[in-house]
């Protein structure tokens, strides 16, 4: 669940049209997702696995006076339920993108398709189902994304400088808050610490927690990074712009020729629904933990946040809007997001009453501190970017 909700429409975009723009010049920004996934990830399972709780129950509780409590519960509810709904959107549309490219008709009638179905598999209630459902759309995207990067050949010399050596172009900034915020996956972050619960029941579990949660990192991180190398391998320098998913299918032909477009669009229509499932389901997660409501699939609330934000999602979807801006734009604004989640969790993971002896180290909480920093960094030079100030 944790590899299909960063593996959408907006990683495969994305990474393309990262791929495409400059080569494999910001590789390196994938690397400090994946690293900075895996540690996040790894306190939001901690958190959930110790102690039962989500994030946004755990923030809730975490802060004791009135008016913090409400700002936090705020914050949390207007950045990750109203958020999620515009990252909902980017969700539908890359859905239908990969329909359109398949059956023809317009994406906007297959993006309310495709809203309808999520919210099928979403009213089941069932987490097996869902999880199931996801590992394998995630395997399909994999196997193609993974051997077409590997049948490029990038020249190693170019690919471990990518990988290793920070760098921004001239048009870089916004591409790379864009790579973190759709790796670093801030709703994610409730999904998870939430989600456990279901797979885990307690602190001895912790061992099979990490392992579980590394190998769906590391599979989502390797898609991600072979995405980036087949664009920057196949149609880096080539005229004219990526707008669609017929122009990004172009990054498959030398793996699967003239099957090349259809399999794309498997792909992007896989990740689409996808993320179309996890977004509204962290949603719902993250508002009932703040707002201290019942946290099952099947509850009347839970339904109602998670429906608002497909229905939102599916409204916006149906405006006309440009397909590929506004998930380059979600992918953005959750870069912005991410340094207030992540200052959040790590408040809630040091906090002795819930987390005991299994809280933060110095090590974790170095680590954490550093992905803040950077995330404010760079997500502060690319607001002031977007509004012509830098």
């Amino acid at each position: 669940m944790v590899a299909a909700a960063f593996i959408g429409p907006g990683t495969v975009t994305t990474a393309t049209l990262a791929g495409a723009n400059f080569g494999t010049i910001l590789l390196w920004a994938l690397t400090f997702s994946i690293v900075a996934t895996l540690i996040l990830q790894e306190m939001a399972a901690r958190l959930g696995v110790v102690t039962g709780l989500g994030l946004g129950e755990a923030v809730r509780r975490r802060f004791q006076g009135p008016l913090l409590r409400l700002g936090a519960i705020v914050l949390i509810v207007s950045a990750i339920a109203i958020g999620n709904a515009a990252y909902e959107t980017g969700n539908l549309l890359g859905a239908a993108l990969g329909l359109e490219a398949i059956a023809g008709g317009g994406p906007n009638l297959w993006a309310l398709a495709i809203a309808v179905g999520a919210a099928a598999l979403l009213w089941t209630g069932s987490y097996r189902l869902l999880e199931r459902f996801l590992m394998v759309m995630v395997g399909l995207m994999s196997v193609v994304f993974i051997t077409t990067a590997i049948m490029v050949r990038p020249p190693l010399a170019e690919l471990a400088s990518g990988l290793l050596i920070p760098s921004l172009p001239d048009g870089a900034i916004l591409f790379t808050v864009a790579l973190i915020g759709t790796t670093v996956v801030p709703y994610n972050l409730f999904l998870h610490a939430s989600a456990v619960k279901e797979r885990f029941s307690g602190p001895a579990d912790l061992g099979a927690a990490r392992r579980d949660l590394g190998v769906s990192i590391l599979v989502g991180g390797a898609v991600s990074l072979a995405i980036v190398v087949t664009a920057a391998g196949t149609i880096h320098g080539t005229p004219g712009e990526v707008g669609n998913a017929t122009e990004m299918a172009r990054q498959l032909e030398p793996l699967l020729g003239r099957w090349a477009q259809i399999f794309f669009a498997t792909g992007f229509f896989a990740a689409g629904l996808t993320s179309s499932i996890t977004a509204p389901l962290a949603a719902a997660f993250a508002t009932a933990g703040a707002l201290g409501w019942e946290r099952d699939l099947t509850a009347p609330r839970f339904r109602m946040v998670w429906g608002g934000v497909i229905g939102i999602g599916a409204l916006f979807a149906a405006t006309g809007i440009n397909p590929v801006q506004a998930i380059l734009f979600a992918q953005a604004a959750n870069g912005i997001l991410l340094p207030c989640i992540a200052l959040f969790l790590l408040l809630a993971v040091n906090d002795p009453r819930w987390m005991g002896e299994h809280r933060n180290g110095p090590i974790s909480n170095t680590l954490g501190a550093l992905i803040f920093l950077v995330t404010v960094v760079l997500g502060g030079r690319a607001l002031l970017t977007a509004f012509g100030l830098l």
